[in-house]
């Protein structure tokens, strides 16, 4: 199969990004590559075997159809105005046309200098690229929207953060990098028709089928609202908390993009605060869903030229709706629920109340919820908890919902056990596979992604255990 590359951004929204080629690495090789997602693009196995260097994996070599182009956008970091940022650090080098139609960006992170680094080096450094590389697998393997990694090459070149570190690039796959900044950018400019013509190109290409009706716009919008909803839900559901909630970190299709201080809750804590530099607690884990919000209202503030305020605003008001109807219909699958009834959301707050308490585990309890038995009193959950007694009263009332519904064992456990992971990217293990792999053994790296790949297998204990002492104390920051 040949690759086929086209140049729609290029060629139809000339004012949104520079023409940029990237900056290759010193002594830049190959460390890790996606094979099933290669195998899904098309892409020959003798691509990842440069004759030298790393090829187009390290920005060294175009693929016929390539026209590498920084985008520019800007948006609200923590909640203040940031102005113009843009791709600092990213090239799209392509767009995959596929033989469907449709087609998938391919950005290379960390490919050097753009006009649109500010007082940045361009560069991302192995930790970090290895860390999102993890973080999308095992997202997409978890069934959540996300960009997926496809190659991770290293390098001699030194990168300094917090202390010199191995500059990297990470191959990025993703339908759209398109971010709600992206709007942001023409709206603060003053260029309401630069506004109106991104959304004229991503319905026409992303939402064809609104662009015959009369309010394509306003139908839109209201399927990016939903589209963040859902994503959201997704990830309280799982417990996974972004970290950067900055609206140019937010995209227009709902995917999770821009993997940095990122972290799954070990310990369950509704304030959990993965991002260090995130002094005061912006975008912890319970506060996603307000800020998700929050972004969108910004995002319907650029619309405004072309879209009724009373229009905005209605389908502003769908957020809360399609998020708690979707949050809830997951959780009721991991508790085993197959009807819906007035008392669960107590019953789930309860329970949330013993884990925090308790400073359970979210994954583990969950998994090891999804083996109960409706009319056996113990619980391989049980033993925990401290607190037996508090349980008891808890589990008592539950496997009495559970008797309610006259769905038998095997038919609920294989419906919990296919929604509750029994493997999540915990720190501990991104972290344990990058120390190893700046070392040069990759062996840990391309097992733990074997391992993410099916999240929802008991066969890796070694994998789905709580973290040791040490991981809880990992502090992530933004050049994570």
């Amino acid at each position: 199969m040949t690759l086929s590359f086209i140049t729609r951004w290029r060629d139809e929204l000339p004012g949104s990004y520079s023409a940029q080629l990237p900056t290759p690495l010193d002594n830049a090789r190959l460390l890790w590559h996606n094979a099933a997602l290669a195998d899904e693009l098309g892409v020959a196995p003798s691509l990842f075997i440069p004759p030298s260097g790393a090829g187009v994996w390290g920005g060294e070599a175009l693929l016929p159809g390539m026209s590498p182009l920084a985008q520019v956008y800007s948006g609200h970091q923590f909640g203040v105005w940031a102005g113009q940022l843009g791709d600092g650090r990213g090239i799209l080098l392509g767009e995959q046309l596929l033989a469907d139609g449709t087609s998938l960006d391919w950005h290379l992170k960390g490919a050097g200098l753009t006009p649109y680094s500010r007082m940045g080096d361009g560069r991302a450094v192995l930790r970090s690229t290895l860390r999102e590389s993890l973080a999308s697998e095992a997202m997409h393997a978890l069934g959540i929207p996300t960009t997926r990694a496809l190659s991770v090459v290293t390098s001699d070149t030194p990168v300094y953060r917090e202390s010199a570190e191995s500059g990297a690039m990470m191959i990025r796959i993703a339908q759209s990098h398109v971010r709600f900044g992206h709007f942001e950018h023409f709206y603060y400019r003053r260029e309401p028709e630069n506004v109106r013509r991104l959304a004229d190109y991503m319905i026409r290409h992303y939402w064809p089928h609104l662009q015959d009706e009369a309010d394509k716009y306003l139908l839109w919008f209201n399927d990016v609202i939903r589209r963040t909803a859902l994503l959201i839900a997704h990830w309280q559901a799982v417990g996974f908390a972004h970290g950067v909630m900055n609206t140019d970190n937010m995209s227009i299709l709902g995917l999770t993009i821009d993997y940095g201080p990122f972290g799954f809750l070990d310990d369950y804590q509704p304030d959990y605060i993965c991002n260090h530099s995130d002094y005061q607690g912006r975008y912890s884990f319970e506060n996603q869903p307000s800020i998700a919000l929050w972004n969108l209202q910004r995002l319907a503030q650029t619309l405004s030229p072309f879209i009724s305020v009373d229009g905005l605003n209605n389908a502003l008001e769908s957020y809360q709706t399609v998020l708690l109807t979707q949050y809830g219909r997951l959780m009721r699958q991991k508790l085993g629920f197959f009807t819906q009834q007035k008392a669960d959301n107590e019953l789930l707050s309860e329970l949330f109340s013993l884990m925090t308490r308790e400073g359970s585990d979210y994954t583990r309890t969950f998994r090891l919820l999804g083996h109960t038995q409706q009319h056996d009193a113990q619980s391989p959950l049980r033993d925990e908890f401290i607190d037996r007694d508090a349980f008891d009263h808890w589990f008592a009332r539950y496997r009495k919902r559970l008797q309610e519904e006259n769905v038998d064992d095997a038919r609920r456990q294989e419906s919990m056990l296919s929604v509750n992971p029994a493997v999540v990217l915990r720190n501990w293990l991104a972290q344990r596979a990058i120390e190893q792999a700046e070392q040069g053994n990759t062996e840990e790296l391309y097992r733990l992604h074997a391992v993410l790949r099916e999240p929802f297998s008991d066969g890796h204990p070694e994998y789905s255990k709580r973290p040791p002492e040490w991981g809880k104390r990992l502090e992530v920051s933004c050049s994570s």
